[in-house]
């Protein structure tokens, strides 16, 4: 799964530890997902998406094969 919450960060001017404690998470949870290693819950996803003002799939993208 593709994600854009590296972008999404920056946009909002927040380092990985800021968006890590603003949604509950550690910043290795962070640098996981940014990495794509990492698939976060549904919870998470929807955090992201009302802390960045996004819907989830402009965030969150299927790959093929996903």
């Amino acid at each position: 799964m593709k994600n854009n919450i590296k972008v999404q960060r920056a946009i909002h001017d927040l380092t990985q530890q800021e968006l890590a404690e603003r949604i509950g998470v550690s910043r290795q949870t962070i640098n996981a997902m940014e990495a794509a290693k990492y698939v976060p819950s549904t919870v998470l996803a929807l955090k992201l998406s009302e802390l960045f003002g996004k819907p989830v799939n402009e965030i969150f993208e299927l790959e093929e094969g996903d």
